[in-house]
Order: structure tokens, then sequence, then C-alpha cells
């Protein structure tokens, strides 16, 4: 399955980095910024959460709400936050239900080995929870740019 523009988004209730929980009800009535990553501390996925912390007092003037996926356990967000001073949600998916839903669980291909793992996508979701951009297979270099000129047009 996959989610595209003009799709609901998938309801979720999981927990996040600092022990606590987000639910996608929660969320309601919020523009949000929901970006999936594969892995906490590797480069691409920390240049990539480096420019949304960068960019998040823009977000946050355009209204919208970032959050961060991937499959990494909490205490790994909890390091991987704090390392970086990372403003907003780390989202922790250890069993894949999320991204299943979003689509980004995805054969890879690294060297000729194939493998499963999750695509880099971003989803920007209005306040009535229906997705209205996807990014996939995204390249880090530019990416918070468009996705926040994107925001700003919600």
């Amino acid at each position: 399955m996959s989610i595209g523009p003009g799709n609901r988004a998938p309801e979720f209730n999981l927990p996040t980095d600092g022990g606590g929980t987000l639910a996608s009800k929660g969320l309601k009535g919020k523009k949000v910024v929901l970006y999936f990553y594969p892995k906490d501390m590797t480069s691409g996925c920390t240049k990539e959460s480096i420019a949304f912390t960068e960019a998040s007092p823009k977000f946050e003037r355009a209204g919208v709400t970032i959050v961060g996926i991937s499959k990494d356990s909490i205490a790994r967000h909890d390091k991987f936050k704090a390392k970086h001073e990372l403003p907003f949600t780390l989202v922790s998916d250890t069993d894949g239900t999320l991204c299943e839903a979003y689509g980004v669980w995805v054969e890879k291909s690294l060297y000729g080995r194939k493998y499963m793992g999750i695509e880099r996508a971003t989803f920007l979701i209005d306040e009535k929870g229906v997705v209205r951009e996807t990014w996939r297979k995204v390249k880090v270099s530019g990416h918070v740019e468009t996705v926040l000129e994107a925001a700003r047009k919600l």
C-alpha cells in the first residue's frame, strides 16, 4: 500500500523519545510534516534531521509540526535527539506498522544485496488529517526547503 495526496493519513499511537507517546488524533487541527528516515546516527539521516532542526523556527511560524519516524528504539532516539539537539518529536515504529501503512517499508538494494528497509520519505498532512504532498526516495540536499515551501502554501 502506498499513501499519496488526497489520502487520509493513517492513524497511529506510538512511543516517542523521552518516554512519551504520540497519537495521530493529537495532531488533528495541525499541519504536520512526517518524515520517515532509515536510521538514527547515520550520515544522511543526521543531515536531514539537522536540516529540519535549522528550519524548525520557519516551520513553527508556518504553523507546522515536524515529526521524525524510524524503527529505532526509544533509547536510540533519545541519544540521537540529545546529540543533535533536535527540537521535534521522534516516533519509534519498532514493529514497522506505521512504515507499512505509509508504504515506506520497501525492498532496497546495496552492492547487489537485497534487503528490506525504510525508504526516506516525507508526507505533508493538513489540519483535517489528509495527505497533501508526498516526497519519496528523498535526496537530503534541498529537501527541507522544498517541504517548507509546500507547507507555507497549505
